[in-house]
């Protein structure tokens, strides 16, 4: 008898050592061990409420999968999206003073070419079934594989795309004494249009503001069927057609010159809420900034209400939006801290965490199944979280707008992002600098129509010769 005994516990003992080694193995993938943690530093650009639902998922992380299979993961903001890529590309140089570069960071794609370029990206793939990969928005993967071999750079975590967003308190007045309607700011002739009647409406007020000129450029010309930049074989080739830029001129020069169109502020949003306009293109990540009030120079306010509508396009063209937000890169290092690095990537974008994410920091989700305004708003219910009112109202429109319009983003290049630079201030700047000097001559008792007429041919001119010369010394030099 004593000697089953011994057998039988013999017997339990082994299957408790095999169960344990097991649990080991499986656990110590990579050289994952729960005993000794691997740290992943992660670098961002989040702010405010997507600060505040990212360090939640960090935490959660944690305490959760991270203690089970040894991973602990240090998440720091860096500011603002310049901030982060000056600190991610000063560490990739090693210059004195800058930390060591971190295990994941927050980047566009241009910038993570030129980290890439140094050789210091590593290459996600084996790390991923083409199962999980199949489970992500097609395009937000794609914009990942920027290399000559098409190896996965970037992993998507929180997408965004363009809206037009509308203080509808006083855009219901101008409405309502104007007869204008919704239906006539589908197009950028619409826009500038509509801009106009606000303009003698309101007695000389702007109606209009845009945040990041380069997102107009780049996707108005591929809409008018020339792609600024078009990559083939790691290679840029420029298209920039005349008769486009006219076009994309015409209708933003001319009623930003008129008064039509306003810029006062560092973002349109500012503007929105002194009230100099009450309509804007801007980010649907934004939605967070968009003001509850308007608060005039003489301190008084007035509450006001959201109104959220797809980006208009030009008249007959198709209908494309621009595709926006940073993924996460990981640095080139040990199979460990790769391998960590992407088991938090895979967390943080399991479809329901990922869209809970999206729905408090106002981010679009990045997995087909969840970008879904029905299933986001179900999931909520079901999870009892409240959102704010102006990020439910975006995220309406803006998932509604990645699955109707085609979505644009330019590839990476050399020097990309100077490109942009050079699209983001040049016309805008134009623009500012005429006005005053249109403004001036009024004043000496000319008029209008034909002073801006005659600013307009020869600007014009002028720009157009020298964003040309200026992008082909940046992109070929």
């Amino acid at each position: 008898m004593k000697k089953y005994i011994n057998k039988a516990i013999i017997l339990v003992l082994t299957i408790g050592m095999l169960l344990t080694a097991c649990s080991k193995i499986k656990y110590s993938e990579y050289g994952l061990d729960s005993d000794s943690p691997t740290t992943i530093t992660v670098w961002h650009y989040y702010n405010g409420a997507q600060k505040t639902a990212f360090d939640n998922l960090i935490v959660e992380f944690n305490e959760t999968v991270g203690k089970e299979k040894g991973i602990v993961v240090e998440a720091f903001s860096q500011g603002g999206v310049n901030d982060l890529i000056k600190m991610v590309k000063d560490s990739a140089m090693q210059k004195v003073g800058c930390n060591n570069m971190p295990d994941l960071f927050a980047t566009y794609v241009d910038t993570a070419k030129e980290i890439d370029d140094i050789g210091l990206l590593a290459s996600l793939d084996k790390y991923y079934t083409q199962k999980e990969l199949s489970e992500y928005v097609h395009s937000y993967i794609e914009e990942g594989k920027f290399d000559e071999n098409k190896n996965l750079k970037i992993i998507p975590i929180a997408k965004s795309t363009e809206v037009l967003m509308i203080n509808k308190t006083d855009w219901d007045e101008f409405s309502k004494a104007t007869g204008v309607t919704e239906k006539e700011l589908s197009t950028w002739e619409d826009i500038a249009y509509v801009a106009e009647k606000y303009y003698s409406y309101s007695g000389g007020k702007a109606f209009f503001g845009r945040d990041v000129m380069a997102n107009y450029i780049l996707v108005g010309s591929y809409q008018l069927g020339h792609e600024l930049f078009k990559v083939e074989n790691d290679e840029v080739i420029m298209d920039i057609d005349k008769n486009t830029m006219r076009k994309i001129w015409d209708n933003f020069y001319v009623p930003f010159v008129n008064g039509y169109f306003g810029k006062y502020g560092k973002f349109a949003s500012d503007d929105a809420k002194t009230g100099d306009i009450i309509a804007f293109i801007g980010s649907s990540s934004g939605s967070t900034y968009f003001p509850t009030k308007v608060i005039l120079e003489d301190e008084k306010s007035y509450p006001i209400e959201l109104l959220v509508l797809p980006i208009p396009t030009f008249k007959g063209t198709s209908k494309i939006a621009v595709q926006q937000g940073a993924g996460f890169s990981v640095t080139k290092n040990t199979e460990t801290k790769e391998y960590a690095s992407t088991v938090f990537l895979k967390w943080i974008t399991d479809e329901d965490r990922n869209l809970l994410f999206s729905s408090q920091s106002s981010y679009l989700p990045v997995k087909t199944k969840t970008n879904d305004y029905e299933h986001m708003i179900n999931l909520l219910k079901e999870k009892e979280v409240n959102i704010a009112e102006n990020v439910e109202k975006t995220l309406n429109v803006a998932i509604e707008q990645t699955k109707t319009y085609e979505l644009y983003t330019s590839k990476a290049f050399n020097n990309g992002t100077e490109a942009r630079k050079i699209l983001e201030k040049s016309l805008l700047d134009k623009a500012l600098v005429d006005k005053q000097r249109i403004e001036k001559e009024v004043d000496l008792g000319g008029v209008k129509e034909e002073i801006i007429k005659k600013y307009s041919n020869e600007s014009f001119e002028s720009w157009f010769n020298e964003l040309k010369k200026v992008l082909n010394v940046t992109i070929y030099n």
